[in-house]
């Protein structure tokens, strides 16, 4: 708990972290970077490759970007942050604000995700699946939004004290739902579990379980209700 994403205030820089793959690691190159140590340093202790680090250095120099303009973040910024991968709670977190503030501020922006199509065969033909995901690198939604779907939120991957039984729950949930004459739509982002089986439910996004994605997709989607299992 406490994480944000990657966060260069989370760890303090310790040398022998570095040179050490442990869990940690993540957030003392984090805040490496953020102490402007260089990427050919950071190289020669993690053994990274300087394609990646690089990729981490952008995104602490736009973090920092963010906390510099604190509550006047403007438009474009906002649009880059989405595009970048930064979620609303990073956004209020650099920007010295709140989840819910970041939300009504983006949406006041017209600033929302874009639903595509996972493509299951690698473009190899057309193929038109119920395997959807979020993005903000798009210029339109791949599918339509009747509404009338029912959400049933997943328990995600597997851990202790959690597998497969929590997730025949929603299994059961969303069948029963089938069998009252409901539309479905899962949320999970397991691909080894049963409730994200093609035939499941009616569509099925691969996303993170959060506050934030869940509610975008309960207001694209227009649904009747959501169910967390």
């Amino acid at each position: 708990s406490g994480v944000n994403g990657f966060d260069p205030d989370l760890h303090p820089i310790r040398e022998e972290e570095l040179t050490q793959p442990t869990d940690k690691r993540p957030f003392v190159l984090a805040a490496a970077l953020k102490a402007n140590h260089s990427v050919d340093y950071l190289h020669e202790h993690t053994k990274i490759d300087k394609w990646f680090l690089n990729k981490m250095k952008n995104i602490i120099e736009f973090q920092e970007k963010l906390e510099k303009s604190g509550n006047c973040i403007t438009p474009k910024q906002m649009l880059q942050a989405k595009q970048l991968g930064f979620s609303d709670k990073q956004i209020a977190s650099a920007t010295g604000s709140t989840e819910l503030v970041v939300r009504k501020q983006r949406q006041e922006l017209n600033i929302k995700p874009y639903v595509k199509q996972i493509d299951t065969v690698a473009g190899e033909w057309p193929a038109t699946t119920n395997y959807l995901y979020l993005t903000y690198n798009a210029s339109e939604h791949d599918i339509n939004f009747p509404g009338g779907f029912t959400i049933v939120v997943g328990s995600g991957v597997y851990r202790i004290g959690s597998s497969v039984e929590f997730d025949w729950c929603a299994v059961g949930c969303l069948r029963e739902l089938r069998n009252l004459g409901k539309s479905t739509i899962m949320i999970n982002y397991n691909p080894e579990t049963v409730s994200t089986d093609y035939d499941m439910s009616d569509r099925l996004y691969f996303e993170e379980i959060s506050f934030e994605v869940v509610m975008d997709i309960y207001e694209l989607e227009l649904c009747e209700g959501i169910i967390l299992s």
